[in-house]
């Protein structure tokens, strides 16, 4: 699918508070068919979402111990993980302990998965992904792990108030980007 088309066909998706503030955009290097060019999401024609743009004011860690080490980043941990910890210890660590435990080994698998997610963002991949997002149900969309298919799905109009105010607890497991794309829509409420 030529970009212009998927371009238009993303845009007719966007939520109408939306449209005319998020943009998709690429550039492309006609005479150096080798380098490949890049693709990105712009709000009120401000670059959001490029991953090799210093500029951006979305944190876009490196490491895990960047995220592990992140005070924004509060991980949630339910009874279940406490005593899966409290299992392989043998129940000789004290219980406040067992809580720092079970964090960390949730911090640990977060670090994982966003720094995975992260380092999946390019033109070829943005192609891909909106290309499968446009073939997917938005519920697919929104529980993947995939930075750019929440995002896409966060923008579409499909999603409607009701669901995206649901979706608070979960947003808070999600990257950066994604938490500011959900912050946008919210706003837009």
């Amino acid at each position: 699918m030529s970009w212009s088309k998927l371009k238009q066909q993303l845009e007719s998706f966007l939520s109408p508070a939306l449209f005319g503030r998020v943009e998709y955009r690429a550039t492309s290097y006609r005479y150096l068919p080798d380098k490949a060019g890049l693709c990105y999401i712009a709000v009120d024609k401000k670059n959001v979402l490029n991953m090799s743009d210093i500029t951006t004011s979305i944190r876009w860690y490196q490491t895990e111990l960047e995220i592990k080490n992140d005070s924004d980043i509060q991980i949630p941990i339910s009874n279940e993980e406490i005593e899966a910890v409290r299992k392989d210890t043998k129940g000789i660590v004290p219980e406040d302990r067992l809580k720092v435990m079970a964090r960390s080994r949730k911090k640990s698998e977060y670090a994982k998965e966003l720094l995975s997610a992260q380092s999946s963002l390019s033109k070829s991949n943005f192609i891909v992904e909106a290309t499968k997002f446009l073939s997917t149900s938005i519920e697919e969309s929104i529980a993947s792990n995939d930075i750019l298919l929440n995002i896409l799905a966060l923008v579409d109009r499909r999603v409607g108030k009701k669901r995206i105010l649901n979706m608070t607890e979960k947003m808070k497991l999600k990257h950066p980007i994604v938490q500011y794309f959900y912050e946008l829509r919210i706003s837009t409420l």
